[in-house]
């Protein structure tokens, strides 16, 4: 009897089972549909990636004060190079060191146009100079970039025969006839430990860097893995500072007294260009002959395709030597 009892008890247990199990499992199902129909849209996505770049702008914003200002002891640049192996003082000037790149960098990199850059490189000129003079390096401003995605870093070569490069180039002028223009605007202008200048932007409109940077990482499989900026940022270079101010206003006794001066220059920089709009409208497939070509005014060649969405745009090749 007790064995029947058992065999009854067993099968009221699987019923009870099944019966929790059969709602429970249509719940998940509905919970699931619910969510695969309701994906972020689009402008979902850009508010998400913008509130990404807020925190990174945060971060870079926090990084004179949390690692003081390395640039002052010839720290480390962004791209693990010492301010040393890329800069001299020479009779009080600064020169740029030039090496040669082997194998050139290939970098892909958004242009800011001159109609854009020269406003900003005027005021950058105007508030900076006075102090630094000879102590600082200002970015071409007909150089202006955004830094996206790179085919080959001095980090991590990725060696390529002529026609393999002419390969990548013909993908990347495809990505860049399904990219949109990106209208940005300045978010805020940072100097980082490392006594980068930079300004951090956000889209208005137009493909998000973030999907840009996903189909050139499809376009170039054998890049390398690890890239050299988070996948989010959209910045440019305004300037690098290479040594303490020349002339101030005031005593500067102790280094909290330089970083709240170099805190009081950036902040009228912000004053007068902070909210300014653009639109980028060329991605650029850049071969570096000479470490850091772009930021040093180094020998490069440059091949340029308008962002087209998806209407086939012609490009134009250029030597800089």
């Amino acid at each position: 009897m007790i064995r029947g009892h058992r065999s009854i008890a067993n099968k009221n247990h699987s019923k009870t089972v099944a019966l929790i199990f059969v709602p429970s499992a249509f719940l998940f199902y509905s919970l699931f549909n619910m969510a695969f129909h309701n994906q972020p849209s689009s402008s979902d996505s850009v508010i998400s990636n913008d509130e990404q770049r807020s925190r990174l702008y945060d971060k870079m914003e926090r990084d004179l004060d949390e690692n003081g200002p390395a640039f002052l002891k010839q720290g480390e640049t962004s791209q693990s190079l010492s301010l040393s192996d890329i800069f001299t003082l020479k009779d009080g000037y600064v020169t740029p060191i030039l090496k040669a790149a082997n194998p050139p960098v290939r970098a892909n990199v958004l242009y800011l146009s001159t109609e854009y850059s020269v406003r900003i490189s005027e005021a950058v000129k105007h508030i900076f100079n006075p102090y630094f003079d000879k102590a600082i390096w200002f970015q071409n401003s007909s150089m202006y970039h955004f830094s996206m995605f790179h085919a080959s870093h001095h980090i991590t070569p990725v060696p390529a025969s002529e026609d393999e490069i002419e390969v990548e180039a013909s993908a990347v002028h495809a990505v860049a006839d399904d990219l949109c223009p990106l209208k940005i605007v300045l978010d805020r202008v940072v100097l980082t430990s490392t006594g980068v200048l930079l300004g951090c932007w956000q889209v208005i409109s137009g493909t998000d860097p973030i999907t840009i940077r996903a189909k050139l990482r499809t376009a170039l499989p054998n890049a390398p893995e690890k890239q050299l900026y988070d996948a989010a940022i959209l910045h440019t270079s305004f300037a690098r500072l290479l040594g303490h101010p020349t002339a101030t206003p005031m005593e500067l006794h102790k280094t909290s007294d330089e970083v709240q001066f170099f805190h009081d220059l950036v902040a009228k920089l912000n004053n007068q260009i902070r909210g300014m709009e653009a639109v980028v409208s060329e991605l650029w497939y850049v071969e570096e002959y000479d470490v850091l070509a772009l930021a040093l005014d180094g020998r490069t060649k440059i091949r340029r395709f308008q962002l087209g969405c998806s209407r086939t745009q012609d490009s134009k090749d250029d030597k800089h030597n």
